[in-house]
């Protein structure tokens, strides 16, 4: 089984932390280095994505099953986890399926519903960059202007643009996400139960956690509660990254 890459900080009790789609465990350095005060951090790449390995397998199962193998070759047996969006479907899916390994779980700006696909105009703005042409990054960012207006959303979306000699490359494993793009949106299944402590953070102009998702949260989630950091986007823990670990921290500490 291949392992995946990550990085530790500080030391104490296990805290895992998992991005995003299109994300690294480099969008969480600077708040992995504030948990790390207290915890023994493990800011993971899943697959096809940052540093870890490609792979035409592209599913909640699959990362979920990657999680499983990375917390047996670093001889964790239980972990507080953290997910954001992408990373909260696999930190629930691996929750629902081994709920023994986890012990508080932070879900960040996602629920366990099925969202349609709305990753289109990324997709076809990366497609678009010429990587054979490429000659720097600010070339890059202007090709994708074209698609997509926000300055931060390119921002982060470039940081998946490596070098490899005098050549760019993609960090992230473009053509894989592509085609199996219908997975991200997956639902978990809604017979499944988590009864251990949880907490959703939704951010106040998000739409990802609507009100009318706050049952079938607690359906599932039964030891559950929501939690809304005003002001803040998708992107809460780097909109509101104070907020975010005062949240989490108070909820990570309290027994």
């Amino acid at each position: 089984m291949e392992q995946l890459y990550f990085r530790t900080l500080g030391e104490g009790t296990p805290l895992i932390i998992l991005h995003g789609l299109f994300g690294s465990s480099d969008n969480w350095l600077t708040l992995g280095k504030r948990f790390a005060e207290k915890h023994t951090v493990y800011l993971i790449d899943q697959r096809n994505h940052g540093q870890s390995f490609h792979s035409s397998e592209f599913s909640y199962a699959a990362m979920a099953k990657d999680l499983e193998g990375f917390m047996q070759a670093e001889k964790i047996e239980s972990a507080d986890i953290i997910g954001h969006s992408m990373g909260g479907k696999t930190a629930m899916e691996f929750a629902v399926n081994s709920p023994s390994k986890v012990k508080k779980l932070i879900i960040a700006d996602i629920g366990p519903k099925y969202y349609p696909v709305h990753h289109a105009t990324i997709l076809k703005g990366l497609f678009s960059i010429n990587l054979k042409t490429l000659d720097s990054r600010k070339e890059a960012d202007d090709q994708l202007a074209k698609f997509i207006e926000d300055f931060g959303t390119r921002q982060f979306l470039l940081k998946n643009l490596g070098r490899n000699g005098d050549d760019f490359e993609w960090k992230v494993n473009l053509n894989g996400i592509a085609q199996e793009i219908e997975q991200v949106g997956k639902g978990l299944n809604q017979n499944a139960t988590y009864a251990k402590p949880t907490l959703f953070l939704r951010g106040g102009k998000s739409d990802y956690i609507l009100d009318s998702d706050i049952n079938l949260i607690h359906s599932i989630f039964t030891n559950s509660r929501v939690e809304t950091i005003a002001g803040s986007g998708h992107w809460l823990h780097a909109e509101a990254p104070d907020e975010f670990f005062q949240n989490a921290s108070k909820f990570l500490e309290n027994a």
